[in-house]
């Protein structure tokens, strides 16, 4: 059950249960009052994944919601399980939704990413994984940090831009209140993929979804 599933093959199997593939992974939202409510919530999702809850099932508690979030941790993956789990959990009578979901990433154009890297680790304490992959957070709560190469030395445009994933039905709202906002298309020639856009002194930003990517 642990085979890996194309991002199109993952979102098409969740969309209809309100969740979202996202960052490798597969994300929900379920609204609640309280705290309390929301530790049930987290008890029921527990309890329709099984003894394979602690492989792939990890979850945000907060006042209003609880976001639960499906990933075959080994593999850092979607898999077919994780695909099973999020139809248990719906199955389960949880109202899962897609909303309010989105995923931060920093990125940091740089020369020599080698040697940029083991910097941004120790300071922000990120476990450094392979060389092509991102820095994560241990804690599993700050955005990852991941490295884009440059062809050449900029020094008239900011090198750190943010990477906002959102669910990729929400994208275009989210640019078009970004331009609504005082922002720019610099970009959109990877659109659904991601879109570039800047505020109005330049400085960057990524609105990025799954699609386009397989």
């Amino acid at each position: 059950m642990d085979e890996r599933v194309t991002r199109q093959a993952a979102s098409d199997a969740v969309s209809g249960l309100g969740w979202r593939y996202m960052l490798g992974t597969l994300r929900a939202s379920v609204p609640v009052g309280s705290l309390f409510q929301g530790a049930s919530v987290a008890l029921q999702a527990v309890a329709a994944c099984g003894e394979e809850a602690d492989e792939h099932l990890s979850i945000d508690v907060r006042v209003d919601r609880v976001v639960l979030t499906l990933q075959t941790r080994r593999q850092a993956t979607v898999t077919a399980t994780d695909v099973e789990l999020a139809q248990r959990i719906a199955a389960s009578g949880l109202p899962t939704e897609p909303g309010d979901l989105q995923l931060l990433e920093i990125a940091v154009d740089a020369m020599d990413i080698a040697a940029v890297r083991p910097f941004w680790s120790a300071v922000l304490g990120y476990a450094e994984g392979g060389p092509s992959e991102p820095l994560t957070d241990p804690a599993g709560r700050g955005p990852a940090v991941w490295f884009q190469q440059m062809d050449s030395p900029r020094t008239q445009r900011n090198r750190i831009h943010l990477d906002i994933s959102v669910a990729h039905d929400e994208a275009v709202l989210r640019v078009e209140a970004a331009l609504k906002a005082g922002g720019r298309v610099v970009s959109d020639e990877r659109a659904p993929s991601f879109w570039v856009l800047a505020d109005p002194e330049g400085n960057e930003a990524c609105i990025s979804t799954w699609q386009g990517r397989d």
